[in-house]
């Protein structure tokens, strides 16, 4: 039967008692507390606390889940927010006309002091695979404005419109990245390939007596603001602070081999005595020389050196070998010359970076030069300046290991000054 809405949901009719007519009773609901034992209402108040307890639990297990959830959205958009930014960051803005100029096809070699040609080579060359960040060819960009504009940061970072800190890691990274690149650039030739280096001498030296020559060696001082520490030990004998680069090079000034970072006050013999190419007997191979100033040892092991006779010469046969050998050995002269020409900010001025990074700096110069050659780059050079040494200092700790090379330069020079075509007369007679 219904109840009206307006009657009492607890009072129902039972039924009939014995007479028939019976009377409303009201029912034993646990909300109502009018005839309930003490058990009954204990049990009663346990039932309402359970129930407040799991709407609490579930109260605060789905805030929790809410909570969660809006953490995670958070995160989400905050993600978002900074690849956005780091998309924008590292988008090319061709705005900045240094880039543009790269970007359309434009001449670099006055910002950059390379060709395109030679760019792309050291680009190909280079192991700059990355998935993110700056591209290869923008990070190469920043490193050859450094060294162009003579290792300014500051200067790189308005003129690409980078972070100073950004420039800094950027050339410190391509500059070490080069150094790895080093020995697959500069390297000696092959054992099938020193006939040939052999020939270009001789044809330099203007006599076939130089046809042995595999290359010329000498040093050259590159500037740096030294240490306060070790002041002193850096200044050379032209009285300004500097490292040596000690140079060997081709007949075609393409360097084969480098050695840098001895300071300025030490000599030309000393740091060839240093060299790996000494010590390991390195280069040249047996039967063949170098070519060398004044300022180092005319030796035959464990590396060959031939160097010029001292001034004043004893006899016309010694001047003409002397002339003969300028002009084969002035090669590296020139490949010096280029190098400065090129990079004239890294080595006509003092160089403001750390003594130990110097040096990876000037074989990073010379690896390009390399590769200036290699693509046909080539700049109007300036012959570098004369050392003007004649005398040779001797090292007594390397007495007993060197042989002297008096004599083959004796017999090159006996070579140089024997007629190379008789004349008649002498032809004509049968002297046996």
């Amino acid at each position: 039967m219904a109840v009206s809405q307006y009657s009492s949901p607890r009072v129902r009719t039972r039924g009939l008692g014995k007479s028939g007519l019976g009377k409303p009773t009201k029912s034993t609901d646990l909300g109502s507390t009018g005839d309930r034992s003490p058990k009954a209402e204990e049990a009663a108040e346990r039932a309402r606390k359970l129930c407040r307890m799991r709407s609490a639990l579930m109260r605060k297990r789905r805030e929790q889940r809410l909570a969660r959830r809006w953490g995670l959205l958070a995160s989400i958009s905050l993600l978002e927010q900074k690849q956005e930014q780091m998309a924008r960051y590292t988008n090319i803005n061709t705005s900045v006309p240094i880039l543009a100029l790269f970007f359309n096809d434009g001449d670099l070699k006055p910002a950059f002091r390379l060709s395109r040609r030679t760019f792309n080579l050291l680009v190909e060359l280079l192991p700059l695979h990355k998935d993110h960040g700056w591209k290869p060819e923008t990070e190469v960009l920043v490193t050859l404005y450094w060294l162009a504009c003579g290792t300014s940061y500051r200067a790189t970072a308005d003129i690409f419109g980078m972070p100073l800190s950004t420039v800094c890691r950027v050339v410190h990274r391509i500059v070490e990245k080069m150094m790895e690149l080093l020995p697959k650039v500069i390297h000696v030739p092959k054992a099938e390939d020193l006939e040939e280096v052999g020939r270009a001498f001789a044809q330099l030296g203007g006599h076939n007596a130089f046809r042995r020559a595999v290359g010329a060696i000498d040093g050259c001082h590159v500037r740096i603001v030294p240490p306060a520490a070790q002041k002193q030990c850096y200044f050379n004998r032209k009285l300004f602070p500097s490292i040596v680069l000690q140079g060997v090079c081709d007949a075609n000034n393409k360097f084969l081999d480098i050695y840098v970072g001895n300071v300025g006050s030490v000599h030309d013999a000393l740091v060839l005595r240093r060299s790996p190419m000494y010590k390991g007997s390195l280069y040249p191979p047996q039967g063949c020389f170098l070519l060398g100033d004044g300022g180092y040892p005319c030796i035959q092991h464990p590396i060959t050196i031939v160097t010029p006779y001292r001034q004043p010469v004893a006899s016309q046969v010694e001047a003409r070998f002397n002339r003969h050998h300028a002009k084969a050995r002035n090669v590296i002269e020139r490949t010096f010359g280029a190098l400065k020409t090129r990079w004239r900010a890294i080595f006509l001025r003092a160089l403001e970076i750390r003594p130990t990074f110097a040096p990876k700096v000037v074989g990073a110069c010379c690896l390009l030069h390399n590769l200036c050659v290699d693509a046909d780059d080539l700049l109007e050079v300036n012959e570098a300046e004369e050392d003007g040494r004649d005398a040779e200092e001797e090292d007594p700790a390397a007495e007993g290991r060197e042989l002297s090379g008096s004599g083959l330069r004796a017999t090159l020079s006996a070579e140089v000054s024997a007629p190379q075509v008789l004349a008649a007369c002498l032809v004509e007679h049968d002297y046996i």
